[in-house]
């Protein structure tokens, strides 16, 4: 893969204090449907899920939302999504958005996008895959989760050869550029080794 074709954003379902939060989701998804990047999420019509979803359709990409069969109600289904997966759980959601994604972005969120976030983290940090894992750090939100991070690392339980690599983006503007080239530069690395099947976990 030398293209950026699909992001799986995580965020919120809803939209947060900050009108700032929504603008940016909105922003992302125009950059990218613009693009002709397409989005992978998870399902939901409402909160930053939502106002990203439509904002990819309104610029003409394309959106596949994937939900697990208790969340459709909870979290409202967007009906109008290109695609649409229903899964039996949690597990599959996650194997299915992964595996459908070229890159990851964290928008604002809770608890479910923090897991959904640092699982990716985890499975990189672990080799199984070496695409893109961006934090978008909109108005300093996840500066807590960045500077735990780094506490972690200076408390010796991240240890040399197992750095957590990701890409922080202050902006939506910056998001898009950034995976890009983190793509470009994955891609054209000569040292490369195959990660594992994400089966084999």
């Amino acid at each position: 893969m030398t293209e950026l074709s699909s992001i799986c954003v995580y965020c919120g379902s809803s939209a947060g204090d900050d009108p700032i939060y929504a603008a940016s989701a909105e922003q992302l998804g125009t950059a990218m449907g613009e693009a002709g990047i397409g989005l992978v999420y998870g399902g939901g019509a409402i909160g930053l899920m939502g106002i990203t979803a439509r904002s990819v359709m309104a610029a003409g990409g394309h959106v596949t939302g994937i939900i697990p069969q208790f969340l459709k109600e909870r979290e409202v289904m967007l009906e109008t999504a290109h695609e649409l997966v229903v899964t039996n759980d949690m597990h599959e959601r996650k194997r299915l958005m992964f595996e459908q994604s070229d890159a990851f972005v964290a928008l604002p969120g809770g608890i479910g996008t923090l897991e959904e976030l640092v699982e990716m983290m985890t499975w990189a940090q672990l080799g199984r895959h070496r695409k893109p894992v961006l934090i978008a750090n909109i108005n300093g939100f996840w500066d807590p989760l960045i500077a735990l991070l780094r506490h972690m690392a200076s408390a010796g339980f991240i240890r040399s050869g197992f750095e957590v690599n990701y890409l922080v983006a202050d902006s939506a503007t910056d998001i898009l550029p950034k995976l890009r080239k983190a793509t470009t530069e994955r891609v054209t690395r000569a040292l490369e080794v195959e990660p594992m099947p994400i089966a084999d976990l």
